[in-house]
């Protein structure tokens, strides 16, 4: 009885080092993905996102963070594992800037694409 409760400790004390050791794989993915979600957070809340840019900025995010997940999957990141998330995560980088600075505007959060007015009649 002894060995089981010894065991079952031994197990429960290691679950948790996994799971960190896990979590821990890939820092530098996980700070850039918080650095874009507050990008994009940003750029809604001073509207220069429009609602739908954000919702399909936000959805590149999810796609990010389920690839990250995959990657994650066994335990370990490869290096080209790595290498691919770094990828997607630069192309995202680039979309959320494109966004960002375009003419589609949203400064009174109605939901509807502000444009600068053109032509002489109003």
């Amino acid at each position: 009885m002894k060995l089981l409760n010894a065991t079952l400790v031994s197990i429960m004390l290691a679950a948790p080092l996994t799971v960190f050791a896990q979590s821990n794989n890939t820092p530098r993915f996980d700070q850039r993905q918080a650095n874009q979600e507050r990008r994009i957070e940003q750029g809604e809340q001073s509207g220069s996102l429009t609602p739908r840019e954000a919702a399909r900025l936000d959805k590149g995010q999810d796609h990010l963070q389920t690839m990250e997940d995959k990657a994650k999957a066994d335990g370990k990141v490869t290096r080209q594992e790595r290498a691919r998330l770094q990828h997607a995560e630069d192309k995202q980088s680039k979309r959320i800037y494109r966004q960002k600075h375009d003419r589609q505007h949203d400064y009174n959060h109605d939901g509807k694409v502000d444009r600068p007015h053109r032509g002489g009649h109003v």
